[in-house]
């Protein structure tokens, strides 16, 4: 089970998740989110110090729309391992990203079993799909949406769980079966404000679902 804590900006936040047990640690890099990373010496040492685990966290950008060339530049500066994507960037534009060696997840806004068929045109150009709860604009909404809906999805790339996940989720959770099912994406509902997360909650939380 994949565990990708997003949005973290803050330095000193950054640095306590050396606490959690975190696969993936995500960065949005999208300028009209409250949770866009600016970040300045402070946060890049913050990241820098995660890699003294025994397994640090792989490092994902998030992007809307932004042109490969900006993304390479931006996964160049800060490392990243993988690029999010949640925009409308073609299956062409992962694939390109995927020979230059970058892990690419595709993002979908999810309200209906036909929102999966958007899905196929991707297969084989993203390493993982995310699916998230639909609503306007861009970003999350803080909401889950019915993960039974993914009974109909019947792809081979392995997805990840996001949209309003929080602690009072772990039950639901628990009960979630899918053979593509790779891991959760947790964000606001683990906020004590916008970018900056209650590590204590990730902790405990973490801590009973990887248990």
């Amino acid at each position: 089970m994949l565990i990708k804590v997003c949005g973290m900006r803050e330095p000193e936040n950054i640095r306590r998740l050396q606490e959690v047990a975190v696969d993936w640690v995500g960065l949005i890099f999208y300028p009209r989110s409250p949770r866009f990373f600016t970040a300045d010496d402070r946060a890049i040492a913050a990241l820098d110090s995660l890699r003294e685990k025994p397994h640090p966290p792989r490092r994902v950008g998030v992007f809307v729309n932004a042109s490969p060339e900006q993304m390479m530049e931006t996964a160049t500066r800060y490392r990243l391992d993988y690029l999010q994507l949640h925009g409308n960037e073609s299956p062409d534009t992962c694939h390109a990203l995927q020979k230059r060696g970058y892990g690419v997840i595709k993002a979908f806004p999810v309200a209906s079993e036909e929102d999966l068929l958007q899905t196929e045109v991707y297969e084989g150009r993203a390493d993982y799909f995310l699916f998230d709860t639909k609503c306007s604009g861009y970003g999350g909404s803080g909401q889950a949406f019915d993960w039974q809906i993914l009974a109909a999805y019947k792809g081979v790339t392995p997805f990840l769980l996001s949209g309003g996940i929080r602690p009072e989720s772990l039950d639901a959770l628990l009960r979630f079966s899918h053979p593509r099912w790779a891991g959760i994406d947790l964000n606001s509902g683990f906020e004590i404000r916008p970018g900056e997360k209650d590590i204590d909650r990730l902790r405990s939380f973490i801590t009973s679902i990887k248990s």
